[in-house]
């Protein structure tokens, strides 16, 4: 049967007359601004991509399992699924992990906090059938020799197989130094320890025991190609020091791994795992192994804490899920998804099941684990791999010109590079270029959550970087805005929405997200014809804030006028948009505020509660 191609009647279409018809259809708008999109990670991201922008991409024909493994090296695209069990009590943790077990977990990540010994590890682990069930040992830094030792000790005793045995250990000292804003001990020691550890589990091949820990990076607040480069920095540091101290970069390499988050910006996290292995197998390739499997990195993907919220929590289901989906369709080899309620509470049955059931989903009903890099060949995704890898690189060799990530760890320039990083994302949260939903943008204003937060015991971080969630200052409002009501209930904004029936319905909308970010009650209503009959209203509802809500245009009569009457009345006045003319006359008739677009929502909620909430 001959060959058919389908369209052949339909000539290309040039990328010049693409651009004619965009640029007719803007009508004079600067495409930039309009079309182009810039990343905090410092590239720009354009509107679409076509075939000739791949051209220069050089392993676009290179298979999975080939140099530079920039597809993975996987026969399918099967992960496993990590519960995360945050008990210390032994008994306790072995009891969650059984059950996670039994739910479709496929490898365990335990704290080990509080595993003192032996003992308290074969407590643990008794029952989980290994090495079918991958384990997880996290929170060793300080004895994580011990710990291993302690491991193989159970494997031996129990007669375990340690080649077959899969899993790791959490250990980075380097990252432990920068969480901490100092090393335990020495640099040199923390270096001698992960060699010690590639060399009390050579019999197990499957067994990682250097861990870098992107994940904190990230949830420090850095960008994307922060996380990558300054990760890459970490590994060439444990890289650097084992080849000069005795070990290969075989032996080194294939016992490692690496952490990294997976966060909401969906395209962006499957070309970030793409990258990285494109450049971990770059940076690897220049020590010369003697195996080109070394150069490929085992990629633990964790669903990012940054960006979860407290209020309307259910939302973090929804953000799990498109982070479950990224890091499945970007080639992840393990996948931790968080409980959903875990910024406010201890997790619990359900919520452990909930983040267990979307990975489950995720094979079982949508196949993600059939096709092996779903994302190759896409214009838009090969694009943003190949920035992101390109932006991720500068940052890495940024690292080494400047005396590699110890140093920079030490002298706190990571960690400032990365709280300025995390200033930036918190000023796009207040003025709401970020949107988290529920948090700073379409507020369940009813939602109550201060007697739901349970007390959690947080790592100390002492002057290191600290573990950050974008949504915290826009909490710490509402929450203020809670304890007052228990006692004098909510402050209450009335919306007076007064002439044109559009912009003041479109308005009114905008104040009822605006305030309701603060948790503050708002009074909506059908609209009223005079201004008197407006006030008259707000004060029959005992009002603290009158939200005019209405045209530019008629601010010059209406808004002047309720200026006046409101505060008369003794209301906080404010117009609802940011008028071109008579703002001063506004002004001069009691106009306490503006609020529009522009406008720093949080800390003008922030002035607001000092005003209505004081405790």
């Amino acid at each position: 049967m001959a060959e058919e191609k389908l369209f052949s009647e339909f000539a290309p279409v040039p990328t010049e007359k693409w651009e004619e018809v965009i640029q007719r259809d803007l009508k004079g708008a600067d495409y930039e601004k309009k079309l182009v999109w810039r990343t905090d990670e410092g590239f720009k991201v354009r509107p679409y991509y076509r075939a000739e922008d791949l051209k220069d991409l050089g392993y676009l024909e290179v298979m999975p399992s080939e140099f530079p493994y920039t597809r993975g090296a996987k026969a399918d695209n099967n992960w496993d699924i990590v519960q995360s069990v945050t008990a210390t009590d032994p008994a306790e943790a072995n009891a969650v992990a059984l059950a996670s077990i039994k739910g479709g977990a496929t490898m365990i990540a335990f704290n080990c906090k509080e595993v003192k010994n032996a003992q308290d590890l074969a407590v643990m682990l008794k029952g989980i059938e290994m090495p079918k069930i991958g384990i997880q040992l996290q929170h060793v830094c300080g004895r994580a020799v011990e710990a291993v030792r302690d491991f193989i000790t159970y494997l031996d005793v129990n007669k375990i197989d340690k080649s077959q045995v899969r899993g790791g250990v959490a250990y980075d000292g380097i990252a432990c130094a920068l969480r901490h804003g100092k090393f335990r001990t020495t640099p040199e020691a923390a270096m001698e320890t992960a060699l010690e550890l590639v060399r009390l589990t050579e019999e197990m091949p499957q067994f990682r025991v250097v861990n870098v820990r992107g994940i904190l990076l990230h949830n420090g607040g850095a960008t994307i190609v922060q996380e990558l480069g300054y990760a890459l920095g970490i590994a060439n540091e444990y890289l650097a020091y084992a080849t000069s101290h005795g070990l290969t970069v075989d032996q080194m390499a294939s016992k490692m791994e690496v952490t990294l988050s997976i966060a909401s910006t969906y395209f962006m996290e499957i070309a970030k795992l793409r990258a990285f292995r494109l450049l971990w197998a770059t940076m690897v390739a220049q020590y010369k192994p003697a195996d080109d499997k070394s150069c490929l990195v085992r990629i633990n993907s964790v669903a990012s804490s940054w960006n979860k919220t407290i209020y309307d929590p259910y939302v973090n289901m929804l953000r799990t899920t498109t982070e479950g989906m990224s890091a499945a369709l970007g080639g992840a080899d393990s996948i931790t998804l968080q409980p959903f309620d875990m910024a406010y509470k201890h997790d619990d049955d359900f919520s452990r099941r909930i983040s267990r059931n979307v990975q489950v989903i995720l094979k079982e009903e949508s196949y993600f684990d059939k096709v092996v890099d779903p994302g190759a060949g896409s214009y838009y995704i090969e694009s943003l791999t190949d920035s992101i890898a390109e932006h991720a690189w500068k940052q890495f060799q940024a690292v080494e010109a400047d005396g590699g990530m110890v140093n920079l760890v030490i002298s706190g320039a990571v960690k400032s590079a990365i709280e300025e990083s995390c200033h930036k994302r918190d000023m796009d949260i207040a003025t709401r270029k970020y949107v988290l939903l529920g948090t700073n943008q379409y507020p369940n204003i009813n939602d109550a959550m201060l007697d739901k937060i349970e007390e959690q015991g947080q790592e100390e971080s002492g002057e290191g970087l600290r573990t950050y969630r974008g949504a915290m200052a826009f909490e710490a409002l509402r929450l203020r805005t809670e304890r007052y009501a228990k006692q004098h209930g909510r402050p209450k904004v009335f919306l007076l929405k007064i002439g044109n029936l559009a912009m003041r319905q479109a308005r009114a909308g905008f104040v009822t997200n605006f305030f309701g970010c603060a948790g503050y009650e708002i009074l909506d209503n059908a609209g009223f014809d005079t201004v008197e009959h407006g006030i008259e209203a707000a004060q029959a509802a005992q009002a603290d804030i009158v939200v005019i809500c209405s045209s530019d245009e008629e601010y010059a009569t209406f808004g002047v006028e309720a200026a006046k009457a409101a505060k008369a009345a003794g209301f906080i006045y404010i117009v609802a948009g940011n008028p071109a003319e008579g703002v001063e006359e506004l002004k001069a008739a009691g106009t306490d505020d503006f609020i529009h677009v522009r406008t720093n929502v949080l800390e003008c909620l922030r002035k607001y509660n000092d005003l209505l909430c004081k405790e």
